[in-house]
């Protein structure tokens, strides 16, 4: 299931699962009394299923599914293994999440292994044993692969490219509905940045997947042991970052000195060269220009010279993850604010950051409600009446979150009535239009921002797209988004209503790149710069592609797009607000996303204000966070170029200082496998 989850976290798709039952017809799933049958579960909700089943030539027939507000993957999977148990033949047909077809291959035949997929083709001959890894398998297959792995001595050579390797964790022993089963925790590494858990019966047999509390594929009856195999996973990861946090993370013994640097003042968007930086503790004690500034007794001092010193960048739109702390931090990423997440585990994770037990930014909260129904959002947190509202947003108060998220079932007659309640808790209110209304209504109703530049564009697209709960909301968009013209009278009177409101954007503008403009088998134009920097099986994904794009409709798509980065020109001139957001691989596509405000016309040390002082600003953080001066709080990054005139020297980040806390981002990548 790895590959699926990386494709979602391309799209941006993975931070926000929203479930819902799926429905499956007879004939596409294995049926009969030697059927395995697996339980999809998001965020602890049913939404799909897997089966698993000999087919009549001795091989496994796999099927997979899952509904996703209109989306979700159905792929029929069919392996031929041989004895030692690798795959010789490999078929995947159905739909991918986006619907796009699946149709991919694999063959071994007299040692030439030859495979096609979507995105890739090609064929090697192979001189030792080496296992296929489909981009559109189901979860299952990685049970096959632990199998491979334990029968071929822990290490194999994967198919496209890379290696992979294997531990056993640990046993744990399970209980439902009055039975009990001991089950073997394994963990893959190769898949991803870290370690990938997969769970075996003890005879080998699959039992499960999991992935914190936003995924689980478990057998069918087995459902209330997902908590049970989370918590045993999250133990062991708990120890790996805590034993990472201890390694990496360097706190000076006295006070910190930055001499020689090119100091970005985020106030006036200007650099200041030959500047000095004191840090002592947590805090900035001093800047000034070298020489003029006395440096403490026993300073370790750092010299700066060719580099930028600047305040640590803001991602104003995350969803946060597993591993996704060092990402942020490596990337200059000191302040996040996550806009959905289960709350339990982000107030554990913002827990482990802030007690320097797990690498990660500052962490801001933003409460998410949605309504019920077949298209409800990634939460357990419901809002279908006035009351239902007030009883949510005073818990998220009291638990500090700062902003509540509205999300697309929320009914629009609620809309105003928690707005009034977020604010009575000085708490901002933000999020996607809800269906079955505009934008323009969503900012006269009290919300102080709108994420996403595609809920703008169907602002103008009422008429036609009402319910903008399912896909339509970004294949609308890209097939007819070139025909909202940012200097029409109708756009310039909405941006006029957004000035009036001081009203918020957060575009993501790399999450439309990629699902516009991506294309199966070229490398995505968000991650190209990275991709050769990433471990094998993650730089595939990247070559995956976006929607499926109707015959005829390519340019058009590109076009939309480019239409995007046209209206973040108008709203900057404007003088909308923007925040840099990225909803999407952490780091690296903030990067991207900042590389694309320069491309729509705004300046580059324009651009670095925002992912700083001006996000500090919307979060009313400023007082302490935003700009290099005495008395804030120590949350500093130096760049090895020039991003006020180059943006991309932003991607070479090489230290980050945290709370006073020094992390050098070449340690922090190679402990996740990215090359620095």
């Amino acid at each position: 299931m790895k590959k699926l989850a990386l494709l979602f976290s391309l799209l941006s798709l993975s931070s926000v699962i929203f479930p819902a039952i799926a429905q499956v017809a007879p004939s596409a799933a294995a049926t009969g009394p030697t059927v395995s049958r697996y339980t999809l579960l998001l965020m602890g909700n049913k939404a799909g299923f897997e089966t698993s089943a000999l087919s009549s030539d001795g091989g496994l027939q796999l099927y997979f599914e899952f509904n996703d507000r209109g989306r979700g993957p159905k792929v029929t999977e069919h392996i031929t293994l041989n004895k030692e148990g690798f795959p010789v033949e490999l078929t995947n047909t159905g739909n991918d999440y986006l619907k796009a077809p699946v149709d991919e291959h694999f063959s071994l035949r007299s040692a030439k292994a030859s495979w096609k997929n979507r995105a890739e083709e090609g064929e090697k001959q192979i001189s030792d044993r080496a296992f296929y890894v489909s981009i559109s398998g189901v979860p299952e297959e990685n049970a096959i692969l632990a199998r491979a792995l334990l029968a071929a001595g822990g290490r194999l050579l994967l198919l496209p490219e890379g290696e992979a390797s294997i531990e056993k964790r640990g046993e744990l022993t399970v209980s439902a509905n009055g039975q009990s089963r001991t089950v073997v925790q394994y963990a893959i590494s190769g898949l991803d940045f870290t370690p990938t858990p997969i769970w075996l019966d003890q005879d080998g047999k699959f039992f499960a997947t999991v992935s914190g509390s936003w995924f689980a594929v478990v057998p069918e009856g087995w459902e209330s042991s997902v908590q049970a195999l989370a918590k045993a996973q999250d133990d062991i990861d708990n120890r790996r970052a805590a034993n990472l946090a201890k390694t990496l993370a360097h706190k000076p013994t006295g006070s910190l000195a930055f001499v020689h640097a090119n100091l970005f003042d985020s106030a006036t968007a200007s650099v200041h060269p030959n500047t000095t930086v004191v840090i002592s503790g947590n805090k900035i004690s001093a800047v000034g220009e070298d020489g003029k500034v006395n440096l403490p007794q026993g300073a370790q001092v750092v010299d700066a010279s060719g580099k930028m010193l600047m305040p640590g960048l803001w991602d104003m739109h995350v969803h946060l993850q597993p591993n996704d702390g060092l990402l942020n931090m490596a990337a200059g990423v000191t302040s996040v604010r996550d806009l959905a997440n289960d709350t339990d585990r982000l107030l554990e994770m913002r827990g482990r950051f802030e007690q320097g037990s797990e690498i990660g930014p500052r962490v801001l909260m933003a409460g998410f409600l949605d309504g019920r129904g077949p298209f409800a959002g990634p939460t357990k947190v419901f809002a279908d009446s006035e009351q239902e509202a007030k009883d949510n947003i005073d818990k998220y108060a009291k638990l500090g979150y700062v902003q509540i998220k509205i999300y697309s079932s929320i009914k629009p007659e609620l809309v105003p009535k928690i707005a009034a309640m977020a604010h009575s808790h000085g708490m901002r209110v933000s999020g996607h239009v809800p269906a079955f209304m505009t934008a323009e209504e969503f900012v006269k109703d009290g919300a102080d921002e709108i994420q996403h530049m595609n809920f703008i564009f169907l602002n103008f697209m009422f008429d036609t797209v009402k319910d903008t709960r399912g896909p339509a909301r970004f294949t609308e968009v890209a097939a007819h988004g070139v025909e909202i013209d940012p200097s029409s009278d109708r756009v310039k009177a909405f941006i006029k209503l957004l000035q009036d409101h001081k009203t918020v954007s957060d575009p993501t503008l790399n999450v439309f790149e990629g699902m516009f403009t991506d294309r199966p088998g070229k490398v995505s134009a968000t991650y190209a710069a990275v991709a050769d920097r990433m471990p094998a099986q993650i730089r595939r994904g990247f070559f995956y592609g976006g929607l499926a794009v109707p015959e005829g409709m390519d340019q058009r798509y590109q076009d939309s797009f480019r239409q995007m980065l046209k209206m973040t020109k108008a709203f900057y001139d404007a003088g909308i607000p923007i925040v840099a957001g990225t909803d999407s691989l952490a780091g690296f596509s903030l990067h991207r996303e900042l590389e694309l405000y320069e491309e729509a016309g705004i300046p580059a040390p324009k651009v670095l204000q925002l992912a700083t002082l001006g996000a500090a600003h919307v979060m009313k953080r400023d007082q302490d966070l935003g700009t290099i001066e005495p008395g804030k709080l120590a949350d500093v990054i130096l760049v090895d170029g020039d991003p006020s005139a180059h943006i991309s020297d932003i991607r070479r980040v090489r230290t980050v200082v945290k709370d006073g806390i020094v992390y050098q981002t070449s340690d922090l990548y190679r402990a996740i496998g990215v090359k620095p």
